[in-house]
């Protein structure tokens, strides 16, 4: 698991479309070209959702993020094949990024991985993975320095997810993280790097912070990615132990009297939620970071403030949800719906052009936990 961007989802960019005096956002404008077009099809067929809300980030910045979802996906696709054995995937994973680097001339041939992929866009992406490094030389050498600095931190959480787990298998075993500080860095290397890289971008092309602010922007762009990641990981406890993972640590889990497959029986919820509203209260406190960043963001980067707000309304409101739901029952799915996303859009939208309107928004959201 991988976020690699915050984004707005793509349900929503039709609505805030529709709204003609958000004219100075959204009117009227279209994606073009955003890296170069042949890498441009391989970022719209692997990410139906993601590419088309590019066209709301500001423009200095889009194409980096696009190119940088997209060599991040090239390691998800390596990282998460169901098919091969451990150590093959880990020198894959590892040749990759390295050749991404500049570390090594020689990449990978990932013809045979591709031809075992049942998602046929995935598989092309794995064939064109040179195109997607092409890319980079597009690009000035500090913002080349960002995108590979963040790509190097996902694979290294990613090698760790394969050497703790080994391949996604459906199977019988199931591992776990030892500990919370295992998980910690789990988050940090594969979604609280994304904050940095965010940050990072934003502070060279759109925005600027009082130096002293700097550091502190940093650190809640980090926290915003764990929020994210963390939230993705509650969510998705039974399709993770399916597949022979577990990403509750087993130390928290025997302080509460459970083991892994514990998680797998339904029945289990109450005597696991203690522990489990443990994780919730933490991603909530990331969350509550998540939104003083978006208060650190100047008043007329609406771009980015739109595409950061959102994120924590649909996360704030999951975290409501896995509260009162069974988590540990896997025939009931816990998510937003599309009409909750739709009204977000809406009161996103009305906030943005009103003085005081994003405060008020996250801060009432909040209250409704």
């Amino acid at each position: 698991m991988c976020c690699v961007c915050l984004y707005l989802p793509d349900i929503t960019c039709r609505t805030l479309k529709k709204k003609r005096n958000f004219g100075v956002i959204l009117e009227g404008e279209s994606l073009g070209v955003l890296i170069n077009k042949e890498i441009d099809k391989l970022l719209e067929s692997t990410s139906r959702s993601f590419y088309p809300t590019l066209k709301y980030l500001p423009k200095k910045i889009r194409g980096q993020i696009g190119l940088l979802y997209l060599m991040a996906r090239v390691a998800d696709t390596i990282a998460d094949s169901k098919h091969g054995d451990t150590n093959t995937l880990l020198n894959d994973l590892n040749s990759y990024n390295d050749f991404a680097q500049g570390r090594s001339s020689d990449l990978p041939n990932f013809e045979n991985l591709a031809s075992l992929q049942k998602n046929q866009n995935e598989a092309e992406l794995l064939r064109n993975v040179s195109k997607v490094l092409d890319g980079l030389a597009d690009y000035t050498n500090k913002d080349k320095e960002l995108i590979l600095e963040c790509l190097d931190t996902i694979v290294g959480g990613q090698t760790l997810d394969l050497e703790r787990f080994g391949p996604a298998n459906e199977g019988d075993q199931i591992s776990s993280l030892a500990s919370n500080q295992e998980l910690d860095d789990y988050t940090f290397r594969v979604a609280g790097c994304v904050g940095v890289f965010w940050s990072k971008m934003s502070l060279t092309h759109i925005m600027s912070l009082p130096p002293e602010d700097e550091e502190l922007f940093f650190v809640k762009g980090i926290r915003f990615g764990k929020a994210l990641q963390m939230i993705n990981i509650l969510r998705d406890i039974p399709e993770d132990l399916r597949f022979g993972r577990c990403y509750i640590p087993g130390e928290a889990l025997e302080r509460h009297g459970l083991t892994p497959e514990d998680l797998l029986d339904k029945s289990n919820i109450e005597k696991f939620r203690p522990l489990y509203d443990e994780y919730l209260d933490i991603t909530s406190d990331h969350l509550d970071a998540a939104v003083e960043y978006i208060k650190m963001l100047p008043e007329g980067q609406f771009r980015l403030k739109a595409s950061t707000m959102l994120p924590v309304l649909i996360g704030q409101r999951t975290v409501t949800l896995l509260r009162s739901g069974n988590i540990l029952d896997k025939n009931e799915r816990i998510k937003v719906t599309r009409d909750e996303i739709k009204s977000y859009a809406k009161k996103l939208l009305r906030a943005l052009l009103i003085p005081g309107g994003v405060r008020r928004l996250l801060e009432k959201n909040k209250t409704l936990e």
